[in-house]
């Protein structure tokens, strides 16, 4: 897999598109999907029940360009399926091979919450009831 900044480039986000990677390491491959910042709170939010273009714009306050380059690699990674394919007022649907994350951001929110909050500061659990 392969992430390739492309010609556009507004506010520090680059647009970005997917190519498979023949890595043989598998942390590799998953970092070429996951390694994206954008990508990680995209996920995390359909998770939590954003399916919706708008919705993730509102939620992230990430440009449309960033947002539409996302939204494309996780479709060709085959972790969103977009419903209509084509046409407006469409819904990101998260696939059975993107629930399997799950425990995946569960287990990043623990370690985020042990590792990365000051003493005395309380992490909010993950994902919220």
């Amino acid at each position: 897999m392969r992430l390739a900044s492309g010609a556009h480039k507004s506010d520090n986000q680059t647009m970005k598109t997917y190519t498979p990677s023949r890595a043989p390491c598998p942390i590799a491959r998953a970092a070429r999907v996951l390694g994206d910042r954008w990508v990680l709170l995209i996920l995390r939010d359909a998770f939590l029940g954003a399916e919706r273009f708008e919705e993730f714009v509102e939620r992230l306050g990430i440009n449309r360009a960033a947002l539409t380059s996302r939204l494309a690699i996780l479709q060709d990674a085959g972790l969103l399926v977009r419903e209509p394919p084509l046409g407006k007022r469409a819904r990101y649907l998260l696939t059975d091979k993107a629930r399997a994350l799950v425990p995946v951001f569960a287990e990043m929110a623990e370690w985020s919450a042990g590792h990365l909050y000051a003493e005395g500061e309380t992490a909010p659990v993950w994902p919220p009831a």
